[in-house]
């Protein structure tokens, strides 16, 4: 058989090495800026012809115009004589001029300057502050000037969608940054500390300090949430300090608008309660349980006793959203108002079930009353009051406390760096921890006079 050898490239090669010795070293480069000419005029015709760039520009310009009015900047007198102050932003949620913003962009702020988009500038009262879930509400005079929001109520952002971040990053003012939903029922640190109702929406919008407070809008340009902290390379579990990194957080608006409504009304937020004792079914599931948070026990009289959830439920969803961890769960519970309904799905016995719930309020003596019978019965560690602080007036021998190198006598300064003001607080502070879904606390201990201060870590441990 003959065989048929390709002189194709063979034959390009000639033709190159005949045209360098042709034309030289000045034709072949004048050859190529031709062809560079030629491709440039090409992806310029095209450019000029394909409108899909310049409609997604004039998109974006659009929510910028449309947003801008409703975000304000705000100018904080400090508390007491502290010099100067600091600066946040917030945005418009009705025509009463009220104005939502974090509540640790105003804590013990002596005045506030709202400054709006087209320079004037108010003084605002406060209406009310949550420190569970880092809202705050202020008040300005109401007038034409004032241009309410958008919001997405009764919609969810899902991963992967586009948004925009709104506010002051270093006294910047009305500065406006994009990116995507990155994940969703994230647990963060914010300026107020651990909140109690987190659930965060994680984006990779740029938010730096100052963006505290300002809206984070979907690209319709309606509100889906509110900027509240950043992950740095310092600390990836949520602060306002620092620069971005890639990694910032924002609370839903469905707890916005839970919170807000509540604070105008009464000057407070009241949390929704279920009555359970839960841990994360992740990493203990039986083989064929689904991702959750299971049930270990039902608190007497409560709303989950009443609504039917036993023991050993497994809750993986609540109104359609996934329960993916003891935080997600305990944070949509906690933005909901007593005498809301809620719907539960739950895996119980190998099959789901749907179980409604009506949300109780928060019985918050009853409840720390409780921690602390819990950490006194299974940590074995007693508490009493001696203010300013607490002192550790018993531990069972045998128990984790005295595993962990606790005795009586000690003084309990904090718990995880969070001072502690009161005996129940601590326990409060100590089961919120995890320490009963095999997590631990770093407990800040010293003589009474602050001698000897270190830190303890406190774990389940042993067989008590």
């Amino acid at each position: 058989m003959r065989k048929f050898v390709a002189f194709g490239p063979a034959f390009v090669v000639l033709l190159v090495v005949a045209a360098v010795l042709v034309l030289g070293p000045a034709g072949v480069r004048r050859l190529h800026d031709a062809r560079t000419h030629a491709i440039v005029a090409v992806a310029q015709r095209s450019l000029d012809q394909d409108d899909i760039l310049a409609r997604l520009n004039e998109a974006v310009r659009n929510i910028a115009l449309a947003v801008e009015p409703s975000v304000v900047h705000l100018d904080v007198v400090g508390a007491g004589n502290a010099p100067g102050g600091s600066s946040g932003a917030g945005w418009v949620f009705d025509q009463r001029g009220h104005i939502i913003t974090n509540a640790h962009v105003v804590a013990g702020a002596r005045a506030v300057l709202v400054q709006f988009h087209d320079g004037r500038v108010q003084e605002a009262s406060l209406v009310g502050a949550d420190q569970d879930s880092d809202i705050a509400v202020i008040k300005v005079e109401p007038g034409e000037y004032l241009f309410p929001a958008r919001r997405a109520s009764g919609e969810r952002l899902q991963r992967g969608e586009r948004v925009f971040a709104f506010g002051s990053p270093f006294g910047f003012k009305f500065s406006m940054s994009e990116g995507i939903v990155s994940g969703l029922g994230r647990s963060a640190r914010t300026a107020m500390g651990a909140t109690r109702i987190s659930n965060f929406i994680q984006t990779d919008a740029a938010v730096n300090p100052g963006n505290s407070g300002g809206p984070l809008v979907d690209i319709r340009g309606r509100v889906a949430g509110m900027n509240v902290a950043i992950a740095t390379a310092a600390d990836t579990r949520g602060t306002n300090e620092g620069q971005s990194a890639g990694i910032s957080f924002a609370i839903p608006l469905a707890t916005i608008e839970s919170r807000v409504q509540q604070i105008i009304g009464t000057g407070a937020a009241v949390s929704g309660y279920l009555g359970v004792w839960f841990v994360d079914n992740a990493g203990i599931a039986e083989q064929g349980s689904p991702r959750g948070v299971r049930v270990e026990d039902i608190i007497d009289g409560g709303p989950a006793q009443t609504a039917g959830i036993r023991p050993g439920d497994i809750v993986t969803s609540i109104d359609g959203e996934p329960v993916i961890d003891g935080q997600v769960l305990s944070s949509i519970i906690s933005s909901r108002t007593p005498g809301d309904t809620v719907a539960l799905r739950i895996w119980r016995r190998g099959e789901y079930i749907e179980i409604n719930a009506v949300v109780g309020q928060r019985p918050d003596t009853r409840l720390t009353q409780q921690m602390s019978q819990r950490v006194s019965a299974r940590l074995g560690l007693l508490l009493r009051d001696a203010p300013p602080a607490v002192i550790i007036s018993g531990v069972e021998q045998g128990s984790p406390a005295a595993l962990s190198g606790l005795v009586s006598g000690q003084w309990l300064r904090a718990v995880n760096g969070i001072p502690v003001p009161d005996a129940e607080t601590a326990a409060a502070l100590i089961v919120n921890t995890g320490i009963f879904r095999g997590r631990s606390a770093r407990l800040t201990i010293s003589e009474e006079d602050g001698s000897d201060t270190r830190v303890v870590e406190l774990r389940m441990r042993g067989a008590w």
